[in-house]
């Protein structure tokens, strides 16, 4: 384990703390709280935080060119104008499945918004329920996936050649190639496999030298991976189990900022972990490239 320092930033005891998305031109940390129903955003200059309400689950919020925010609102792609707090809808996805919500989701190098979806109840026992979207500006959904359990973390080489993706309880981490032109997937494979004691793969970001940093829920840590070898290179341990998702910001990105989750935890290991849910901030030594925005 690395002994790299970790701060707390934002005690917010989230039910579920997720997709962090650092926006450069404010120099604030946006992030959501599915379970809570809200989209967060923090500035550091200030450590004051904002809130909007979604009025139900918010699996993802993303900077959109236009203005605003685009996030995944119960099965339901809307807009957010953080001004007015007005919430609009765009397209739904997943119509036959009531029971689904969309999870994770981010932007590609072209604009467009690449999402998943997983049952609500995930310990319901039934499996393999979810599916992999792809929203174009015109609102135009494609499904590049099916038969997914829980679509979590995603992003893209700098060539934009290869996506990265997670199903968290295949406990692994995917490769595919990817034609930027299209946005087309295809000849998927693992490039890491989840090791004993890790936890479950959850959100992740790349890194300036093409590496792969995954948040492990039940892990309490983000691992550093080689997708070229499939080696871990490195481990950062935090003081909370639920570690959700991960991006790189601050002023030169060499900051990584960790979301995590309080839900889930019982009474004795809530008392244990009394920052479960929020934010934290280490330094990892290494940067991130500026994040993708919809178009």
């Amino acid at each position: 384990m690395s002994s790299v320092k970790v701060d707390p930033i934002v005690k917010s005891s989230a039910l579920i703390g997720e997709g962090p998305v650092w926006e450069e031109p404010e120099q604030t940390l946006l992030f959501v709280d599915i379970i809570g129903q809200k989209i967060h955003r923090w500035s550091p200059a200030t450590n004051h935080i904002q809130s909007v309400e979604t009025a139900d689950t918010v699996g993802f919020a993303v900077p959109r060119r236009s203005g605003g925010y685009v996030a995944g609102v119960g099965r339901n792609i809307v807009a957010v104008d953080w001004q007015t707090h007005k919430v609009t809808s765009l397209v739904e996805v997943d119509e036959d499945k009531p029971n689904n919500r969309l999870n994770d989701g981010k932007a590609d190098p072209s604009g467009r918004l690449l999402t998943g979806t997983m049952l609500r109840d995930h310990l319901s026992g039934e499996r393999k329920q979810g599916a992999l979207f792809s929203v174009a500006p015109d609102l135009t959904v494609t499904k590049h996936l099916s038969q997914v359990d829980i679509s979590n973390g995603m992003d893209w080489s700098e060539d934009q050649k290869m996506f990265f993706y997670i199903d968290s309880l295949a406990l692994t981490v995917d490769a595919f190639d990817h034609d930027p032109s299209t946005g087309h997937i295809g000849n998927r494979r693992v490039v890491y496999h989840m090791q004993e004691g890790e936890g479950i793969p959850d959100g992740m970001t790349l890194d300036a030298e093409g590496r792969l940093w995954v948040a492990c829920y039940d892990g309490g840590r983000v691992i550093n991976i080689d997708p070229a070898t499939g080696v871990r290179l490195k481990t950062i341990s935090l003081p909370v189990t639920k570690t959700t998702s991960c991006c790189f910001g601050g002023p030169d990105y060499s900051e990584l900022y960790v979301t995590s989750a309080s839900l889930g935890l019982s009474q004795s290991e809530s008392k244990q972990q009394p920052l479960a849910g929020s934010t934290f901030r280490t330094g990892a030594q290494t940067s991130w490239i500026i994040c993708n925005i919809v178009r």
